[in-house]
């Protein structure tokens, strides 16, 4: 019988708890042990913990969050930080561990196993979709489909008003987000570090606001742009400001923020989390370490760590393109 551990670290994303609930299904039809830590790696620095069970898991799947919380750990960059984990998952006799998360909880996974003994088995949540060798990663499409939702009503206002809007998603320092959900809600102009280069901050706030005053002129209606989180170096709402003193129309800042984290998760998550959740569980036992359970054009791929974690994984050329050719507003005359 295997002691399994399990948590999930960084940033919360749509499904962890689905994937949480098919491990411990996973778990409990292969009578293995499951001790879920809290707050991600600080659990097992501080030894906090708790066997998981069915009853624990019941009704989760649709629920947002982790029922194992979440947090973010600089004692993890830390030798003395990553020993303390070592000890913890050594005194309890855990066998296997589990992480849900993003590049730098992968990244904490990583350490952990160049000098612990067991398995170390990741799975993709983020929202950010900004993980190498798989197609989706637990999280992003529930975050896409809330942020349209939040835009389809802004858009109503923007064209009442004939007003620009400027709203800000997430995605850290990758445009996945951006360009889904720019081009799903037919935004004027997106905005993202994938197409948009501020180095020249007074050209692309005139070339910009050039597009805004010709379009408004000939369509009468709101102008749209989504933009990429920490793009404009001068933040987002600076950047609203200069286009209304530019062009002499209001220019309203929304940051969607972390709605786009909570919520319950989409079908499409669901899915996923569960698929990976059991590949995780059975890739423990069949002996496997060091690897990411992703997927891969509808199949369950396993992936090293090292690979998954070498490069942030790039938005589609053809979305990119597509924009740039035949979608964005300038384009149309």
């Amino acid at each position: 019988m295997k002691n399994i551990a399990l948590l999930t670290s960084g940033g919360d994303a749509p499904g962890m708890n689905a994937a949480i609930r098919a491990i411990v299904l996973s778990a409990h039809h292969y009578n293995y042990n499951l001790i879920g830590y809290y707050h991600g790696y600080n659990g097992l620095i501080n030894r906090e913990c708790k066997s998981l069970k069915l009853a624990d898991v019941n009704g989760i799947i649709g629920r947002g969050g982790t029922i194992l919380k979440s947090a973010r750990c600089n004692a993890m960059h830390s030798e003395q930080g990553v020993n303390q984990a070592i000890l913890t998952l050594e005194n309890d006799k855990i066998d296997a561990l589990i992480v849900i998360g993003g590049d730098g909880s992968f990244k904490g996974a990583i350490k952990l196993a160049k000098h612990w003994q067991g398995q170390v088995i990741g799975i993709p949540g983020t929202i950010d979709n900004d993980i190498c060798e798989t197609d989706y990663t637990i999280g992003f499409s529930t975050a896409v489909n809330t942020a349209i939702e939040a835009i389809d009503k802004i858009r109503d206002t923007a064209d009442a008003f004939e007003r620009v809007f400027l709203v800000e998603v997430m995605g850290r320092r990758s445009g996945h987000i951006t360009f889904n959900v720019g081009i799903a809600t037919a935004a004027e102009q997106i905005l993202s570090f994938e197409n948009f280069d501020c180095t020249d901050q007074a050209a692309r706030l005139n070339d910009l606001s050039n597009d805004i005053k010709v379009v408004q002129q000939n369509r009468h209606a709101g102008y749209l742009i989504v933009i990429a989180e920490n793009l404009w170096p001068e933040g987002n709402t600076n950047l609203a400001a200069q286009i209304t003193n530019k062009t002499g129309i209001d220019c309203t800042p929304c940051i969607l923020g972390h709605i786009q984290r909570g919520g319950a998760p989409v079908a499409k998550d669901r899915i996923l989390a569960t698929k990976l959740g059991i590949a995780a569980v059975q890739a423990i036992t069949e002996d496997k370490t060091g690897i990411m359970i992703g997927e891969s054009n509808g199949a369950v791929v396993t992936v090293l760590l090292q690979h998954a974690t070498q490069k942030t994984k790039e938005v589609s050329q053809r979305l990119i393109k597509a924009q740039h050719d035949i979608l964005s507003v300038s384009n149309q005359g």
